[in-house]
């Protein structure tokens, strides 16, 4: 049987969960802002550039940064290393379908939620950790959503795939492989790939 919560308790508590993941965010982007400033003076940024199917990439503090537009991508892994990823890709709506609306997040990985927190928080309304309608078990106090609403679910699997049905995209593989995954998945809607 399900715990009954009183509106309150159940506000107070989700409030507390998004402060929580905003902090935490937070400190991630100071630190790698920080960290790219600190590591920048005297090194030579021309060895860090790499050209990916006509985009440059430019190698800051371990990450692969990409300016498009009025947007700054933030990859874990160079892209011309995730050539020989194995994993299935299929038919994906491009960054432009998830402009101005909110977009829910599903995934226990805390570097997958990273990077697409990092990518996804400038051009969406924005976002919040959900669990997806056919879970049978929503262990925090969570919105439940469906492929109605933009949600990314990610999930750890023996066989890498990315798939959309309707506006969720799944995202699953092995532990190691996932944040590969998630990078793939990025460079395939903003158009990279």
């Amino acid at each position: 049987m399900k715990k009954i919560y009183s509106k309150e308790a159940l506000e107070k508590k989700q409030k507390r969960n998004q402060m929580i993941l905003a902090v935490v965010l937070i400190l991630v982007m100071f630190g790698s802002s920080f960290g790219i400033v600190v590591n920048s003076f005297g090194e030579d940024s021309k060895n860090k550039d790499v050209t990916y199917n006509g985009f440059k990439f430019l190698n800051q503090n371990g990450y692969w940064i990409l300016d498009q537009g009025n947007y700054q991508f933030v990859f874990k892994e160079n892209p011309k290393d995730l050539k020989n990823l194995s994993v299935y890709v299929g038919e994906l709506n491009y960054l432009s379908s998830y402009s101005g609306l909110p977009l829910y997040l599903s995934s226990e990985n805390y570097d997958v939620n990273s990077e697409i927190y990092i990518n996804f928080n400038q051009v969406v309304q924005r976002m919040q950790l959900a669990c997806f309608g056919n879970d049978t078990i929503c262990e925090e106090d969570l919105p439940v959503k469906d492929c109605s609403s933009n949600f990314i679910i990610v999930k750890e699997s023996t066989v890498g795939s990315i798939i959309q049905e309707g506006g969720c995209v799944f995202i699953e593989g092995p532990k190691e492989d996932l944040v590969k995954i998630t990078d793939e998945f990025l460079l395939k809607i903003i158009g990279v790939k």
